[in-house]
């Protein structure tokens, strides 16, 4: 049972005045419409009192069928009209409505337990007829069809405190009068204005419960409005009362921004115009029927949407304008997937210039009863193209085939085309209109989401924005626009593979940041999957970070799938995608061009992709078309803006002619710290002890890590180097190069003479060592010790700083320099948010945004 349902009288009196305070005084005439989810049930229908307990002088409430009851009739009538059993359906609808009103009314004062049997008796002899039937059966189906709202408004009437509470009932096919039509039912308001007036002079009512959904034709036999036509009759019921306002009570908070199974972030939108209610509707929004506006559009009735089960939830106001000012704030106010279509082109160029092709096309569509969506044709006029539903196809094919057969033909015409499994997104808002960029902005949105468009529309009112794609894509192109309007956060899912040490400070700064993303630049950053190399973890929603790598020790955690990885993290509901790689595998590197491909952002603090096989360097490259970005920013500086500030120069147009650069902070401590005082094998092992080297410290003494840094630097500043195009000194004499780590830190002493004798050549001279990265045309690219001038930048460093020079035409006699801590999990892990922070505020830009 709903929490609705459970709060104490008084509760629900006082949720339902609290909610009600915005509405006019007494002395009005509001019109109230429950659908059925808001009388599903007795508990449900007992709660209605407070609501409609307002202060309005005239209170009609128009109500639906109780939940589910009308797919129940009309399964009843089709198996009536087939000669199947329906009794046993009969029987426990019956019971249900029986046991319903017994709640209600438990001492019968209504006498509601008789009348809903009668009722039912009258359903019974009806579907017998229907059975029994050969002649039309159209108005018997619709009395059966409507049976549920005839049983609801007496269980309603009887909720609210029946007649003795001045509650009268009305049955609406005793007024309303309305004739089928190709555009759907159109209600004759001249002959149910007479009715009604008849009816109101003889009963004088204050407060009425009406039926919804039925209705009679002019010969009067009875007939509907249609599935989900009770908003339809509110509508009416409000333009026949003349009310000042009409209250539409649901199961949702108001018109959401999009369908909330897709778009878990949609917002309840405060207000929205007549327009927009129209356009939404027409493409499928379920809160609104979508021939429900017009009846209070004539009247200038204000329709507000509400929920029964959260009374004080404010609603959506729908008016005959948006309040001034509303534009500024959003120009797009809804977004919305109408699926099962499928595109019919007509092409050819004997169709350029021929007046009445259109009007040919579209006449052979109306023959065979197709209706059309969406139109699209190019001023060229060389094809024109329209989107129909999926179920009409076919036939619709056929018919242009048949009226355009000549043209076909003699060539004059190529053919005509169809493509099935596509959906229409649109976007709809007042505010587009002569706002510039918003189609660009809805286009670059579904552009970075990989959505391609098939077709485009857009009517001169510039109210709504249509676009068919591929089904496949639809929910990701929803998510995609939505997100772009701000009308959610900018949603990026993530997946990090290495919860390494880099990836735990990783984490430790998602988890403190997240929030505050959110919050302040509606960036929304959902980690949904993590792996190692043997297990991953994955979340339809979002891994807390904090919580992420417990996650992997789990007995349920599945084997590490790259492929399976990265489909998880291009979820299709959510517009971003962005795998974050400090594995430091050089197999998880060779899945970066597949994924960009796919356009998976990646960035990484290894260094492999950067620095390894030229081939899957110009792959990576290539992928990034895709508008995938790979960023790698900590490769070479940890948290340093080592690589932006080399794209910038680059960019600016600026020439580089060397880079020097101390690219490790373990060999920049260890020549800081070398002055002779102490043997270079004692300062190595004291670095290792205090964690700045590698296990085993060859590693970073053989100068390779350096050497991919300094590539890394190379092919970004455009030129085509490789690991084997860079003369690399290694520290490390030969003969110990293959020994195991431990006789390599025994025998560590064979270092100290060379050393030491450098170190003294290099003060006799002035000079100071320091480990040195270079890179120019005449020298080309070399790694390893060099004596400095002492006034050297790199001899002004503290102990563990990385530092980058770059000498170029604009800084040539005073070099650029980017300095600052280059080692540790937690500045490398700061370069990589970077990175991330980077990829989403790039996605983030544009107008119209929420605030």
């Amino acid at each position: 049972m709903s929490s609705a349902l459970q709060l104490p009288g008084d509760a629900v009196a006082s949720a339902a005045s609290s909610a009600l305070a915005a509405l006019q005084p007494g002395g009005t005439t509001r019109v109230h419409k429950f659908g059925g989810s808001s009388v599903a049930d007795a508990g449900r229908i007992l709660a209605l009192a407070p609501l409609v307990e307002d202060g309005a002088a005239v209170r009609a409430v128009v109500v639906s069928a109780m939940a589910g009851t009308t797919n129940a009739l009309v399964a009843m009538a089709e198996q009536a009209s087939s000669g199947q059993d329906w009794s046993g359906e009969w029987a426990a609808l019956r019971e249900r409505h029986l046991a319903t009103a017994a709640v209600i009314d438990p001492a019968d004062r209504h006498g509601l337990r008789d009348a809903v049997a009668r009722d039912f008796d009258a359903l019974r002899d009806d579907l017998l007829a229907l059975a029994s039937a050969s002649g039309e059966t159209g108005a018997l189906v619709a009395q059966v069809h409507g049976a549920g709202e005839l049983v609801s408004s007496r269980l309603v009437q009887a909720a609210l405190g029946g007649e003795a509470a001045g509650w009268q009932r009305l049955d609406a096919r005793d007024v309303l009068v309305v004739q089928p039509g190709e555009m759907g039912v159109a209600v004759d308001w001249e002959a149910s204005r007479e009715r009604f007036a008849e009816w109101r002079t003889r009963q004088r009512p204050e407060k009425v419960v009406v039926t919804g959904f039925v209705a009679r034709e002019r010969d009067g036999r009875s007939t509907t409005l249609g599935r989900n036509g009770s908003d339809y009759s509110a509508a009416i019921f409000a333009n026949l009362f003349d009310a000042d306002e009409l209250l539409i009570w649901t199961d949702v908070d108001g018109v959401l921004s999009a369908d909330p199974r897709l778009v878990p972030d949609a917002t309840v939108l405060p207000t929205m115009s007549y327009a927009e209610a129209c356009e939404l509707a027409y493409f499928g929004a379920k809160v609104l029927h979508p021939q429900t506006m017009a009846p209070v559009q004539s009247r200038a009735i204000p329709l507000c949407i509400r929920n029964t089960l959260n009374p004080s939830a404010p609603g959506t106001w729908i008016l005959p304008e948006n309040p001034e000012g509303d534009a500024e704030i959003s120009p797009v106010k809804g977004l919305t997937i109408v699926r099962d279509m499928a595109v019919l082109e007509l092409a050819g160029n004997g169709m350029v210039g021929v007046p009445g092709t259109a009007e040919k096309l579209f006449a052979a569509l109306h023959r065979a009863g197709v209706s059309v969506v969406m139109i699209s044709q190019g001023s060229s006029e060389h094809s024109i193209c329209c989107v129909v539903r999926a179920s009409q196809a076919q036939r619709a094919k056929a018919a242009v085939e048949a009226a355009f057969a000549d043209a076909i033909a003699s060539a004059s015409a190529q053919g005509v085309n169809l493509t099935s499994d596509v959906a229409i997104l649109a976007a709809v808002g007042d505010g587009m209109v002569g706002i510039p960029g918003v189609a660009a902005r809805l286009f670059a949105a579904l552009a970075q989401a990989q959505v391609n468009i098939r077709a485009i529309a857009q009517g001169s009112s510039e109210r709504n924005i249509s676009v068919a794609i591929a089904d496949a894509d639809a929910t990701r192109a929803l998510r995609a626009a939505h997100s772009a309007f701000w009308l959610s956060p900018q949603t990026v899912s993530i997946g990090l593979i290495g919860p390494g040490q880099v990836g735990r400070a990783l984490l430790s700064q998602l988890a403190a940041v997240i929030p505050k993303l959110r919050a302040n630049s509606q960036i929304d950053l959902r980690l949904r999957g993590i792996a190692n190399s043997g297990y991953m973890a994955l979340d339809h929603f979002a891994i807390h970070p904090a919580e992420a790598v417990e996650r992997l020790v789990e007995m349920s955690t599945p084997a590490f799938d790259p492929d399976a990885f990265a489909a998880h993290v291009r979820a299709e509901h959510l517009p971003h995608a962005l795998i974050v790689d400090c594995s430091g595998s050089e197999a998880i590197a060779r899945h970066y061009p597949k994924w960009l491909a796919a356009g998976i952002h990646v960035v990484t603090p290894s260094k492999h992709a950067g620095s390894g096989d030229w081939e899957r360097y110009v792959a990576i490259r290539e992928a990034q078309r895709s508008g995938a970005r790979f960023m790698y920013e900590a490769t070479v500086g940890a948290g340093l803006p080592v690589i932006n500030t080399l794209r910038n120069l680059r960019d600016t147009g600026d020439e580089i002619q060397a880079i020097d650069g101390m690219l490790s902070g373990t060999l920049a401590w260890l020549f800081n710290s070398f002055d002779g005082s102490r043997p270079f094998s004692a300062l190595v092992r004291e670095a290792r002890e205090l964690g700045y080297t590698e296990p085993d410290p060859r590693d970073d003494l053989s100068g390779l890590d350096v050497a991919r840094k300094l590539v890394i630097l190379a092919r970004e500043a455009g030129r085509e180097l490789s690991l084997d195009d860079v003369v690399v000194e290694s520290l490390v004499p030969e003969h110990l190069r293959e020994v195991s780590r431990d006789e390599f830190l025994a025998r560590l002493d064979e270092l100290d003479a060379p050393m030491q004798a450098r170190l003294v050549d290099a003060v006799a001279r002035g000079l100071k060592l320091r480990h040195i990265a270079h890179l120019s045309q005449a020298e080309g690219a070399r790694v390893g010790v060099v004596a400095l001038p002492a006034d050297h930048a790199c001899c002004h460093t503290r102990l563990t700083d990385n530092l980058v020079q770059f000498t170029t035409a604009r800084y040539a006699s005073n070099p650029l320099v980017v300095q600052g801590p280059g080692a540790g999990p937690q500045v490398t892990a700061a370069g990589v948010f970077g990175d991330i922070l980077a990829i989403a505020h790039s996605l983030s830009n544009g107008i119209g945004a929420h605030a």
